[in-house]
C-alpha cells in the first residue's frame, strides 16, 4: 500500500477556534474519511487504485454504511430545480450535512445511511420502490463511490461527486424519508 503522507513529514495539528473547541483542517478530515471508506473494501489497495485511475472505487454496502438510491427527478421536484449547484446545496440543508453521492450520467443521487436501514425501514423501501423507483442498497450491493477529493459537478467529464461531502456523519434515515416523501408530493401536485 503507498503511504498516503511523505515520509518525515509533520502530521498537521489541531487549531483551537474557541476555548475548549478544536477544529481539525480539511486535509485531516478527508484523509479520515478516505481511510474509513477504504475499511469497507476487502483490499482497500485495489480501491485506492481505482480512486487513482478512475476517479470512483466500488466500494461494498452493509458493512460500514448502506445507501438509498433516489431518481433525480424525485430530488430536483423537492429541491425545485435541476442545477446541479442548487441541488447540491438544498440537499446539505436537507440532509444536515449527510453524505450524497450524485451520479450525474444516471441522474441518481445515493445517501449514504447506516447499515441497518435496507433492515429497519423495509416496509417504506417497497412503497417507495413502487411508487417512486427509490432502492435500499445494503448487502450484496457494490456502490461506485468517488474518491474524497471529487465534490464538484464536472458537466464535461459527467463524473460521480460528492454533492454533499462525506464529514463525520452519515444521513439520518428520518430525513432522506423526508426528502422522498417532499419529492413524491411535488410531482404527484405536478401531475
Amino acid at each position: 500500500m503507498k503511504p498516503t503522507v511523505e515520509p518525515g513529514a509533520a502530521a498537521l495539528h489541531p487549531v483551537e477556534r474557541e476555548p475548549g473547541m478544536l477544529v481539525r483542517p480539511g486535509a485531516d478530515r478527508r484523509l479520515a474519511v478516505e481511510h474509513w471508506l477504504l475499511s469497507a473494501h476487502p483490499a482497500p489497495e485495489q480501491a485506492r487504485l481505482e480512486w487513482q485511475e478512475q476517479k470512483v472505487a466500488l466500494l461494498p454496502l452493509g458493512t460500514l454504511f448502506s445507501a438509498v438510491r433516489i431518481p433525480g427527478r424525485l430530488v430536483f421536484a423537492a429541491a425545485g430545480t435541476a442545477e446541479f449547484g442548487e441541488v447540491d446545496a438544498f440537499l446539505d440543508d436537507a440532509l444536515d450535512g449527510g453524505p450524497v453521492i450524485c451520479d450525474p450520467r444516471g441522474l441518481r443521487y445515493y445517501a449514504l445511511v447506516p447499515v441497518r436501514v435496507p433492515i429497519t425501514w423495509r416496509q417504506a423501501a417497497d412503497e417507495w420502490r413502487a411508487t417512486a423507483a427509490v432502492e435500499l442498497l445494503g448487502c450484496g450491493t457494490y456502490l461506485g463511490v468517488p474518491r474524497v477529493t471529487e465534490v464538484d459537478f464536472d458537466p464535461w467529464a459527467c463524473v460521480s461527486y460528492w454533492c454533499v461531502p462525506m464529514s463525520t456523519a452519515l444521513c439520518a434515515p428520518l430525513r432522506v424519508a423526508r426528502l422522498i416523501t417532499a419529492g413524491q408530493h411535488v410531482m404527484a401536485e405536478e401531475q
